[in-house]
């Protein structure tokens, strides 16, 4: 009998050309699951993220599916997936699912961290997991931005050029729904900071490209009434720059009902 397996996975990043698997055979976290799960079914499978991050980027909810014939126990699927998986890679649950799941399609949105610093000295081991950006940076020059970007619009100006065909026929083009946009203090220091956002899909690079333009706001480098006229402009040379991978998170993958429940 065909099983679907779904799994909530963490993974560090650093070490990987992103989620999916790559034609020249660089490491990728599908790649490095796809070759331990075949290894416990003894079978070919494909795995399929609900979302493909960049190289470099981090995860602390992906979830991804696959489907398999195998008898395998459950917790093989989680003790012995992990004692396979380079330790970048933890699966944290996995359990059955209905056949008609599917980690992308089934799922209602996401949401993602962006994590940076502002202090003028970075200690080591952060600099894989937070960008620095050393100087002044207030938060509440961010609050006119960020409300600005809640709600549906095109996103065009903060979208990867060349990721998309835009003359496509089909699908949301670069309109997408954000429900949350918040910059807060990490622990309560005033020079660790992140920022999320929650929505109901996001474009190729769209938060880092969205990081670093607030990024900028809080730095003073442009004013965040410009936030509106960015959206407007639907052109990526409007907005600022790309912030580095090493400080975005996928955080959670929405779904209704909600999976993966203590």
């Amino acid at each position: 009998m065909r099983r679907t397996i779904r799994l909530l996975i963490a993974y560090d990043g650093s070490g990987y050309h992103g989620w999916q698997r790559q034609r020249h055979g660089e490491p990728t976290i599908q790649e490095a699951l796809e070759t331990r799960i075949e290894a416990l079914c003894r079978q070919p499978v494909t795995v399929h993220g609900a979302g493909r991050t960049d190289a470099g980027v981090h995860a602390l909810g992906m979830v991804a599916h696959f489907q398999t014939t195998a008898a395998v126990p459950m917790v093989a699927f989680t003790k012995g997936l992990n004692a396979l998986l380079p330790k970048d890679i933890r699966i944290l649950g996995a359990e059955e699912a209905p056949p008609d799941f599917h980690s992308r399609f089934s799922a209602l949105g996401k949401t993602y961290r962006y994590d940076f610093c502002t202090g003028p000295v970075q200690l080591p081991g952060n600099r894989l997991y937070q960008a620095h950006y050393p100087g002044c940076f207030a938060a509440d020059r961010l609050e006119p931005a960020l409300a600005a970007l809640i709600g549906a619009h095109d996103f065009s100006s903060f979208e990867r050029s060349g990721s998309r065909d835009k003359e496509a026929a089909g699908g949301y083009g670069a309109i997408r729904t954000l429900s949350r946009a918040s910059c807060l203090p990490v622990l309560g220091r005033a020079d660790h900071w992140s920022i999320r956002f929650t929505g109901n899909g996001f474009l190729r690079q769209m938060v880092r490209i969205l990081a670093g333009t607030l990024i900028e706001i809080g730095q003073g480098k442009r004013p965040a009434e410009e936030m509106a006229a960015i959206l407007a402009a639907r052109n990526r040379a409007a907005a600022g720059h790309t912030a580095p991978a090493c400080g975005l998170f996928l955080e959670q993958i929405l779904y209704a009902p909600p999976i993966f429940c203590p």
